[in-house]
């Protein structure tokens, strides 16, 4: 593989901020039944008139003018996300005409939370195939679109938001990715799951009725699954590349929840002040918490050109994958 790197981030949250106060008054919750159980405080949520690819197109854009490129030089789009606009076409289409990525094609790539990381995975190959000069990895999600704010294990969870890398090739001294382990274990996709919508139960009177079309979710089992696997694959992925912990400059993980953050980075060994943690203010927007997560760090100065940095995430599957990067900007 020819060199591949980060050259730009993105993101983008709406305005509306919905906290944990204004969900106390909707549900029987409390801020603080919420902060102890998760860490979060609010979460943003997008005006009913806007999709998830109208989140992942100011993403995008703001990628590309961090880059001081245009929308014209992208070869690819992944688009990570499990709310698209449409069950066809893809929203990687409809963000590739509002955006005017004339040359490129793109797909939207389904893994849940673990969705922005295999996107990640995919993209360096692309790139370092040698197929592939400029591909944009969005993740966008309106989660609030799929919760029931009837159920209150589920809906302080969530809220909507994108982020955005570009990748490209890296010069001679510019190797930035570094490599992956990504994994599916099927026997969890009972526990975090929307059970209408599809094939396997397509829309009716009796599935809008009984709720189906919302997020159901065994949260123990969950949170059990993601504590494990998250610090497991993390590890194999360090030792994979004989690296140790703390040689790792900044732990970005998949933001939904700040006690399964914890517990993974103690089962690593991982500093608590070497993991960056904002689901506070974001709640878990899935596809979009680490690409969120990183532009927050690029902008306050947490990443350095050099700077190794671990990305890692557990979704509904299970899907877990893990990257490990060198920061080039």
């Amino acid at each position: 593989m020819r060199n591949v790197k980060i050259s730009a981030v993105g993101a983008w949250v709406p305005p509306r901020v919905l906290t944990n106060d204004d969900l106390a008054r909707m549900v029987d919750t409390s801020n603080e039944w919420i902060l102890e159980r998760t860490g979060i405080e609010q979460r943003h949520i997008a005006d009913p008139e806007v999709a998830t690819s109208d989140l992942a197109l100011e993403a995008a854009k703001a990628a590309l003018e961090q880059r001081g490129t245009t929308a014209e030089d992208v070869d690819a789009i992944i688009l990570c996300t499990v709310t698209p606009d449409h069950m066809f076409p893809s929203t990687a289409c409809i963000v590739q005409h509002k955006l005017g990525a004339k040359r490129a094609w793109g797909f939207d790539l389904i893994a849940a939370c673990s969705s922005f990381v295999y996107g990640l995975t995919t993209a360096a190959h692309l790139v370092g195939g040698g197929t592939h000069k400029k591909v944009l990895v969005i993740g966008a999600d309106t989660m609030s679109r799929i919760i029931d704010y009837q159920d209150r294990a589920t809906c302080v969870l969530f809220g909507d938001g994108a982020g955005a890398f570009l990748i490209e090739p890296g010069g001679d001294d510019e190797q930035g990715f570094i490599g992956f382990r990504n994994e599916i274990d099927g026997s969890g996709a009972e526990v975090l799951r929307m059970p209408a919508g599809g094939s396997r139960m397509p829309p009716s009177h009796e599935t809008v009725d009984k709720r189906l079309h919302f997020v159901h979710q065994e949260g123990q089992a969950v949170f059990k699954f993601a504590v494990k696997r998250m610090g497991e694959i993390s590890a194999q992925l360090l030792a994979q590349h004989d690296l140790k912990p703390e040689q790792v400059k900044l732990m970005i993980p998949h933001q939904a929840n700040r006690r399964i953050i914890l517990a993974c980075a103690d089962r690593l060994g991982m500093p608590h002040e070497n993991v960056l943690i904002n689901i506070e203010r974001f709640g878990n927007t899935t596809a979009g918490t680490i690409p969120i997560a990183t532009n927050e760090a690029y902008a306050t100065g947490r990443l350095h050109k050099g700077d190794i940095v671990l990305f890692a995430a557990v979704g509904a599957g299970f899907t877990v994958g893990a990257n490990l990067w060198r920061w080039m900007f």
